[in-house]
């Protein structure tokens, strides 16, 4: 497993950027735009993380902006902690056999979202390339917030 990013939802992504870069001294590392979803990704490490960072080995975090305006309560702009992972079927499947809830199934193969005891939300998402559809995820629905 490996610790991949922890996500933040921003209400300002100018603002946030000359904090965590201009202030803090983070370093952006890659940028995505969706159109579609309308956010934007914008993913920081520190900068001795630097070089770990652009081989996917450093933790970073991600600032999401959705264009969209809207207001987050109760811990909602920390969105989730996210880790690789060498086999999400098989992790999964233990997680269920401890009683976590996996409230996004990795229907695709690829990502996976389960939520802590204190309902932090982590993404699990498969290293390499997605495994092939398989039951019993791609049938399952998903269940709670995450």
């Amino acid at each position: 497993m490996q610790y991949l990013h922890t996500m933040i939802r921003v209400t300002d992504l100018d603002a946030s950027l000359r904090f965590y870069c201009d202030g803090l001294g983070l370093v952006e590392t890659r940028r995505y735009d969706s159109n579609q979803g309308r956010f934007t990704l914008v993913f920081l490490a520190a900068p001795d993380d630097l070089s770990s960072a652009r081989e996917n080995k450093a933790p970073l975090i991600e600032l999401t902006y959705n264009w969209d305006r809207e207001e987050y309560t109760g811990g909602r702009n920390f969105g989730h902690l996210a880790y690789r992972v060498d086999d999400i079927y098989r992790l999964c499947a233990h997680l269920q056999t401890l009683g976590v809830t996996i409230n996004r199934p990795p229907r695709d193969g690829h990502m996976a979202f389960i939520q802590s005891p204190d309902g932090i939300s982590i993404e699990l998402l498969q290293a390499g390339d997605a495994l092939a559809p398989a039951e019993p995820w791609t049938s399952m629905g998903n269940t709670g917030d995450w």
